[in-house]
């Protein structure tokens, strides 16, 4: 079965092709469109379709629209209420269901031969929960997802073995968490649907001031739900005005909600446990991309191992789409590879792009030694290579690395990038060197989605990679699956005796993450990084200035003459 599941409706409007139950491409339409999120999470704009998105899944696989068995639509308009029945203050929260409606036809429209008969509507968290269960390595897990909202409700909780998944609770509107938090943001000054990462690192500055009143307006319930209407955040600490500055009352608040947060996703799994026993918990959701809730998940709960999918947000829910109309199907869904799902260019196409753009570049034997050496010299390095990042969160394909032993570096990337200085950034590590460096958390963690406390004796080894309260996100790299990154940490590392780089996302403040070759050329042209990695190809900024001054120089002598 030949199945495209498309996110639209609410935000990171995405695609993803699964055939025959295995995951082939998935990507977000933000890295074509280089609109950030794709577009913003308004009704106005639910009719948008990832169009650029969905046709390159489709090229990706060499099939055309009418090639299609289904088209899996992550949200069921059936299923939804009015916004004023759900005590949500939307007043165009109609036209956006209007448009789930009409769905169908918009596809068609945008995938010229696609019968509309063929969509097929998928409930939102459904949609989410399969992008957690059925994209993991287990048969059988236990699945929780949170978010902002869906078609009527906020969470689900519940179970999949062998593809079937059994709904244990559910928690209606306007009780969300996810709500909740994306109000914070924005009374802290943040854009809301967006900034939400930088209200959990802002906590990490404040202390939980205001805990004990929160607990009683926002806790879990005995069926596995829980109460969180969003308070008037003004009662605690005005509207923060985004100033440049953080810290005070307003990290206070932050640290508050952060805490109630964690403690109340805690009781939700613990809750799910008492009705499963399974081992294993499987997370969606966008709440599921807070790395340092997760962790608390994973330490207090009787969970043995919690996996959490790397789109977790709602581009995860094309994915997970089209992996429940397979396993409906009667397909056995396959683990999803790794996160590398995305766009990659040949060698020679990457060469084809340096010569087109007329920028001196090697393709060196030793790459990984050179890029090393620029590194423990400590310059930073735009790393571009193989298959771009599903999700937010970058995984080695498309990154900015800098050396974790100075101090300065985190400003410095935070520089680069145009963006606030209370914001971490995040370690790799080579996987087999990572317990005796880290700890409190589960390990290995491909994906960045957990937080892990720096062991004493590191932390002045390498304090870029180290946040303010003594931790890091940190993500594991195994050379077998990340062969060029692997190797090239291995060299740091004898370099320097440290097995870790620090690494952030390759793009600046603003706009989606790096995806084609001409993304990564113009950030280095624009950008104060030393050197550029494009698969086997290695650029320095000294090398390709040093030949523009040259030819500057000819230019000039010759017009002299």
């Amino acid at each position: 079965m030949r199945v495209l599941g498309v996110n639209a409706l609410f935000h990171d409007p995405s695609a993803a092709l699964v055939v025959d139950g295995r995951v082939v491409a998935a990507a977000e339409e933000e890295r074509f469109s280089r609109r950030k999120h794709g577009k913003r999470p308004v009704p106005f704009a639910a009719w948008e379709l990832p169009e650029q998105a969905m046709a390159w899944c489709l090229r990706e696989a060499g099939l055309r629209p009418a090639d299609l068995d289904v088209v899996a639509y992550s949200f069921d308009p059936d299923l939804a209420r009015p916004a004023g029945e759900m005590g949500l203050d939307d007043p165009w929260d109609h036209l956006r269901l209007t448009y789930a409606q009409r769905a169908p036809q918009f596809l068609s429209a945008a995938l010229p031969g696609l019968d509309p008969a063929r969509v097929r509507f998928v409930p939102h968290h459904v949609a989410h929960a399969a992008s957690a269960s059925l994209a993991s390595p287990h048969r059988r897990s236990s699945v929780l997802v949170l978010d902002g909202r869906g078609e009527h409700a906020s969470h689900l909780s519940g179970r999949y073995v062998d593809g079937r998944l059994e709904v244990l609770a559910s928690q209606d509107l306007p009780h969300s968490l996810g709500l909740l938090y994306e109000s914070l943001t924005e009374h802290l000054g943040f854009l809301r649907s967006s900034d939400e990462y930088k209200v959990m690192a802002l906590a990490s500055y404040g202390r939980p001031a205001y805990l004990e009143e929160l607990r009683e307006l926002v806790h879990a319930t005995d069926d596995g739900g829980f109460v969180a209407e969003v308070p008037d955040w003004s009662r605690w600490v005005p509207p923060r005005v985004d100033d440049g500055t953080w810290g005070g009352a307003h990290a206070d608040l932050a640290a508050s909600v952060q805490t109630r947060l964690e403690e109340v996703l805690v009781d939700l799994a613990r809750w799910v446990h008492e009705q499963t026993g399974d081992r294993v918990l499987a997370m969606a959701g966008g709440t599921a991309l807070n790395c340092v809730a997760n962790s608390r998940i994973w330490r207090e709960t009787p969970f043995e191992e919690v996996w959490v999918q790397p789109a977790a947000g709602d581009a995860g829910t094309a994915l997970g789409a089209a992996l429940q109309v397979s396993a409906d199907g009667g397909e056995v869904a396959q683990p999803m590879p790794g996160a590398a799902l995305g766009r990659s260019w040949s060698n020679e196409e990457l060469a084809a792009r340096l010569r087109a753009a007329a920028v001196p570049f090697t393709t060196p034997d030793d790459l990984a030694g050179q890029v090393a050496d620029v590194l423990a010299a400590d310059g930073v390095v735009a790393w571009f290579d193989g298959r771009s990042e599903f999700g937010p969160r970058a995984l080695g394909q498309r990154s900015l690395l800098a050396h974790p032993g100075n101090p300065a570096n985190l400003e410095r990337l935070n520089d680069v990038k145009g963006r606030e200085q209370f914001r971490p950034v995040a370690p790799m590590v080579l996987a087999d060197r990572a317990a005796e460096i880290f700890t409190d958390g589960p390990l290995p963690s491909p994906y960045m989605l957990f937080v892990h406390t720096v062991r004493p004796h590191w932390r002045d080894r390498i304090p870029a990679a180290v946040h303010v309260d003594g931790t890091a996100r940190i993500q594991t790299v195994d050379p077998a699956t990340h062969p060029r990154l692997g190797r090239t940490i291995e060299a740091f590392a004898a370099r320097t005796g440290l097995p870790v780089l620090i690494n952030t996302s390759l793009n600046t403040a603003g706009r989606p993450m790096v995806d084609d070759p001409r993304d990564a050329l113009e950030l280095f042209g624009s950008a104060p990084v030393d050197a550029l990695v494009l698969g086997p190809h290695l650029v320095l900024r000294a090398e390709m200035f040093a030949r523009g001054a040259t030819a500057a120089n000819e230019v000039t002598a010759g017009a002299s003459r």
